[in-house]
Parts: C-alpha cells; structure tokens; sequence
C-alpha cells in the first residue's frame, strides 16, 4: 500500500493501525494545498478531506429515490428510532418470549435491556447505531 497502489488518488480505504502507510493520509478533514497535492485536489477541489472519523460512508443515491436530495461528498445527521414500550399492570401477564432468538436473528442490530417497574409510565429507548469496528479511513494522496 506505499505510493505505487493500484488505487486511484482519493479514494477512501479502511485501514487498520494508527499511522498511515507513506504517501497516504487520513481522512480528518485536513486543508492540504493545489501545490501540495495536484491530483488528490482534482479529486477534492474544496482542498479539505472529508472527516471520516467515527462515521460511516454510504453510498451516493444518484437518482435511484433512495436517499433524495444529496449531493457528493454531503454530511447526513443520524437518525434515531425511538420505541416506546408502555406501561403493564402488575399480573396483566405481557412477556417477551424467546427474546434471545429474536435478536439474534436481526443481523446489525445489537442487545438492549431495560428495567423498570411492572407499573408505571412505560420506558422509552433509543436504536440509533449498527454494530461496527473502528478503522481509519485513508487517501493515497500523490
């Protein structure tokens, strides 16, 4: 992965230690200059990476009616999916049968657990995130 890649100047690639291989540059929102790096400025012509730590990178709708409205290299906001689970009454005898069976058949969806008492005004919770392992996202950047 040195400066002789195969791959294209710019393109973002995970990578799994700290510090980048020579040549290449993480992907943290940095300024770099036209002078500095010709081609990868072809590719950004903003002269800014993209600040790709702790976030994920999807792929651009271009039509398709997916996800409307963006335009390349355009930042998102998370959205949450907030759930509600209501109040029960002491011996109404609601349960959640086979709990461990049911999630672990939703691939990208991780365990959740809640307490609280049997009465009451119900408990809300919040699924905002798929399981994941942190990389670095770098650029060969000459």
């Amino acid at each position: 992965m040195g400066e002789g890649s195969a791959l294209p100047v710019g393109v973002p690639v995970p990578w799994p230690t700290a510090t980048p291989p020579a040549g290449w540059l993480k992907c943290d929102g940095r300024a770099f200059t036209k002078e500095q790096y010709p081609v990868l400025a072809r590719v950004y012509p903003t002269l800014r990476l993209p600040d790709l730590r702790g976030e994920f990178i999807r792929g651009w709708d271009d039509g398709r009616k997916v996800d409307t409205g963006r335009d390349l290299l355009s930042r998102q906001d998370g959205t949450s999916f907030s759930h509600y689970a209501g109040n029960f009454d002491i011996g109404s005898g609601h349960s959640i049968n086979n709990y461990d069976q049911i999630v672990d058949n939703q691939p990208g969806f991780s365990r959740f657990s809640f307490a609280g008492p049997s009465r009451g005004d119900g408990v809300n919770y919040v699924t905002i995130r798929p399981r994941n392992i942190a990389f670095n996202y770098i650029v060969r950047a000459a």
